[in-house]
């Protein structure tokens, strides 16, 4: 794991964190017993962790969710599943290695796991394309998923994508209509899925894995139809007040689960998810299979017309008819 500058509200942690490094690293030095004074200070550092988390702001948890640390599809799929086998290709035009999917067992049963995948450093991110999917990359999604629904398996997305690539190419291989065939396929499916938002949820890219039984987030991730960034840009016209979009576009885990968007906020490690990716792996595979055991006891008949009926009862409208 590459080490990455601190945010801004995590500075005085990370220092908190370097003198107990160091207090550690005297005492084995000279051979002292600390363990009393280290107590004392990890204790301070876990009071920090939960206060600081607990006063984020929309924007502050925007940072974690892109967060360079932060737990991947892959690292995810490593920690929280086993015998994972990778499957390549839409069978169409190419692999697109910004998403990842393959069978894998999910304690002890088979599953369909799928996910984008973004780069630890500017090689892989190249190869990765950022986590920005092409249309065949929904394409290879989309075959998996019809893949574990004709063998009777249930399907887990993990969603951490800033959105579907916007590409001239893209857009010449039908990137929209990709997206939108993933939408209404996935609400046809007749097995369960579980879709949870690991770290980015941007917009058609994200909803694309994301017509789910269930719908899970980690609590610094986000979920949003556009970037606080592109809002800012176009309602206040800077960028500069990415601050003020976030708070307004409700892009949290807590604002979603408030509107009923979706289903469970999955808590975090103290400090993050990318402070301890072998807990955060466990509370992920922890709610899956919790929510899964309540899903396989539904029909194939009721799934669908329950995951049907939880996306249309997603906003607020009003029917207004003309007087002639």
């Amino acid at each position: 794991m590459s080490i990455a500058s601190p945010l801004d509200f995590e500075r005085d942690i990370a220092e908190l964190e370097q003198q107990i490094a160091r207090l550690q690293e005297m005492a084995r030095a000279r051979g002292l017993d600390v363990t009393e004074e280290i107590g004392v200070l990890e204790r301070k550092l876990e009071r920090l962790k939960a206060q600081r988390m607990s006063r984020l702001s929309a924007i502050e948890r925007v940072q974690l969710a892109r967060h360079p640390q932060r737990p991947y599809t892959l690292d995810y799929i490593e920690r929280a599943f086993t015998d994972f086998i990778e499957l390549h290709g839409d069978r169409g035009f190419r692999d697109d290695q910004a998403i990842v999917g393959g069978w894998a067992r999910l304690e002890g049963e088979s599953v369909m796991v799928i996910g984008q995948q973004k780069g630890r450093d500017m090689k892989e991110n190249l190869r990765r394309n950022f986590g920005m999917p092409h249309p065949e990359g929904y394409r290879k999604a989309l075959r998996l998923m019809q893949m574990a629904d004709k063998f009777r398996r249930p399907i887990i997305t993990l969603i951490d994508t800033p959105g579907a690539y916007p590409g001239i190419g893209a857009e010449e291989r039908g990137q929209a209509e990709a997206i939108a065939r993933n939408l209404r396929e996935m609400a046809r499916l007749s097995v369960p899925v579980v879709s949870v938002v690991i770290g980015e949820g941007g917009s058609g890219g994200a909803l694309a894995l994301g017509v789910a039984d269930r719908v899970l987030m980690f609590e610094n991730s986000i979920y949003s139809v556009i970037s606080p960034e592109g809002c800012a840009a176009i309602l206040w016209k800077t960028a500069e007040a990415r601050d003020k979009a976030a708070e307004a576009l409700k892009l949290t885990a807590a604002d979603l689960a408030s509107l009923g968007v979706i289903d469970e906020v999955i808590a975090e490690p103290p400090g993050g998810a990318h402070t301890d990716w072998d807990e955060a792996a466990r509370r992920l595979r922890a709610a899956v299979v919790r929510h899964l055991d309540e899903l396989r006891a539904l029909p194939p008949d009721e799934l669908r017309a329950r995951r049907w009926a939880k996306f249309e009862a997603i906003g607020q409208w009003r029917e207004v008819r003309s007087a002639g």
